[in-house]
């Protein structure tokens, strides 16, 4: 069949709009295979019926029911693995909220398609993201030979995102890394942490073999045999008894003298002292850039060492001090009395992700910079950062913005790194966040939203040239991006509905999210 009479067949055959543009998306992406004939893109009838029955078929039919027939499932980026949506610095450090690179490398980069229909951005361009976050957009405008500037209101952001653009000296950071990890060790040896660890972890092995044998266990779980919760607590307090004699045998102390701080709260006291020894070692290092990037390293460890279960690490319930039943591993699980593992297995992540980008990188500039986007004066702050690129701003102006803004009441952008805030002293600035968490999504929540997108985006547009482009990802369920649009004196152009498929969220259900392409009025 040609792409048009597969269209019409597809909508006969599944009773819903079918469009040329989801034909070709299938073609595109290799869901089905292209058949020249006489010059015709032609496809088969059964690989469509293939494909509509297969579970990513089944999938796409399923969410068009749920949020719409002008979903567009090229951008659901579904052809890629985890590896390929966080490859290499884009998982430098967890961060709540960010978009994955796929999608900002479609609408920045050169190729159009049935759906992008034409290019906003080339090489040597300057894209700006007001809303930087963990610095996706200044990553991948690296990556394509384009300049980036980022602006975010959080210090930490700002430092995250940095991270990922700097060019390090890795043999100046890997001998850094040596001197601190064995320094460590030199100092866990005095504490007798590891040999308590190993007399817990082989206690704790016998014991889960015992009441927890592997898939039987989990078997009988699904069949309904065994009651989890009760047989849970049972064993949870069977092998406590155990646990409290290694504490005392070790002299292990487990909370700390107050719980004033985040890292007081939720850190065992040895793990505070482990944080504090790097910390201290990290001070010692004389290179700016690779003391920053060793910082962000430890950073990373700290989020993997609180004291919570493996069940609540997004959550935080209430700090844990001793073993306890996973129903996430379906054993008895230990909180963390050691960063080392940790501490180990992210310099060791964070070398290769580093090495990976280097090869990748392009001869651009790349700044986030501290500050509130709706006052900020882009170049005046960039001028101290890198006067060579304030000066191409200046002369060349902005391009464009990409960028994913918070969205009204979903996330305190502050308090997901309060532990990082804690330990390296940076000043929060809860307040002057967009729409967080804690203002909720009622009316003026809404109103203040509202307002201050339309506000970035009055401040940002005077450094911008006068044909911009501007995208911004959003879940505008309350509709309230026409409204910022017109206040902004802006129109949107285009809007593009994407499904959100790579979610860390236990919600799996069908979510949406439009980039909205805003231009001048």
């Amino acid at each position: 069949m040609t792409i048009k009479q597969a269209s019409d067949w597809a909508s006969e055959y599944l009773r819903k709009n079918v469009t040329t543009s989801n034909i070709s998306y299938l073609i595109q992406y290799g869901r089905i295979k292209k058949i020249g004939i006489n010059g015709t893109t032609q496809v088969s009838r059964q690989e469509l019926i293939t494909y509509y029955k297969s579970y990513n078929g089944h999938r796409e039919l399923s969410w068009r029911d749920q949020l719409g027939g002008d979903l567009n499932w090229a951008l659901s980026f579904d052809q890629y693995k985890e590896a390929e949506t966080t490859k290499h610095v884009h998982r430098l450090h967890p961060y709540k909220g960010k978009f994955i690179p796929q999608l900002v490398e479609y609408f920045l980069d050169s190729h159009t398609d049935n759906f992008k229909k034409e290019t906003c951005f080339k090489k040597g361009d300057i894209v700006l993201d007001p809303f930087s976050g963990s610095g996706t957009t200044m990553v991948q405008s690296c990556e394509l030979g384009m300049h980036a500037i980022g602006i975010d209101v959080s210090a930490f952001n700002s430092l995250i995102g940095n991270c990922k653009v700097t060019k390090y000296n890795l043999v100046d950071v890997q001998t850094e890394i040596n001197r601190i990890t064995k320094a460590l060790k030199e100092f866990l040896f005095n504490s007798h942490t590891l040999d308590f660890e190993e007399k817990l972890l082989q206690a704790l092995y016998e014991f889960n073999n015992k009441h927890f044998p592997g898939p039987d266990y989990k078997y009988r779980l699904k069949r309904g045999e065994i009651n989890e919760d009760k047989y849970g607590a049972e064993k949870e307090k069977e092998f406590l008894p155990t646990f409290n004699k290694l504490i005392k045998d070790y002299k292990i102390k487990l909370r700390q003298d107050k719980t004033d701080t985040f890292l007081d709260k939720w850190y065992l006291q040895h793990i505070r002292d482990e944080i504090q020894f790097v910390f201290d070692e990290i001070k010692k290092v004389r290179n700016t850039d690779t003391k920053k990037i060793i910082s962000i390293i430890l950073s990373r460890t700290i989020r993997s060492c609180r004291a919570t279960t493996h069940a609540d690490l997004a959550t935080l319930l209430e700090p844990i001090t001793a073993t306890y039943y996973c129903a996430k591993h379906g054993k008895i699980c230990k909180p963390l009395f050691s960063i080392l593992k940790w501490w180990e297995t992210y310099t060791k992540d964070t070398i290769k992700r580093l090495f990976q980008f280097d090869r990748l990188r392009t001869q651009t500039f790349q700044v986030c910079l501290t500050g509130d986007s709706r006052t900020i004066d882009i170049l005046k702050e960039l001028e101290k950062k890198s006067p060579t690129f304030a000066e191409l701003a200046r002369k060349q102006k902005i391009k464009g913005i990409f960028s994913s803004p918070p969205y009204v009441g979903l996330i305190d952008y502050h308090e997901q790194h309060a532990y990082a805030y804690d330990l390296f002293g940076f000043k929060r600035k809860d307040e002057l966040e967009i729409g967080p968490l804690y203002k909720g999504q009622g009316r003026e929540s809404k109103q203040s939203y509202i307002q201050g997108i339309t506000d970035v985006l009055n401040n940002c547009k005077k450094f911008l040239v006068d044909d911009y482009d501007i995208f911004l990802v959003a879940n505008d369920k309350y509709n309230m991006y026409p409204t910022i649009a017109e206040n902004a004196g802006m129109q949107i152009v285009n809007q593009y509905k994407r499904p959100v498929l790579n979610r860390t969220e236990k919600d799996k259900g069908a979510y949406s999210e439009i980039i909205f392409h805003l231009k001048q009025k």
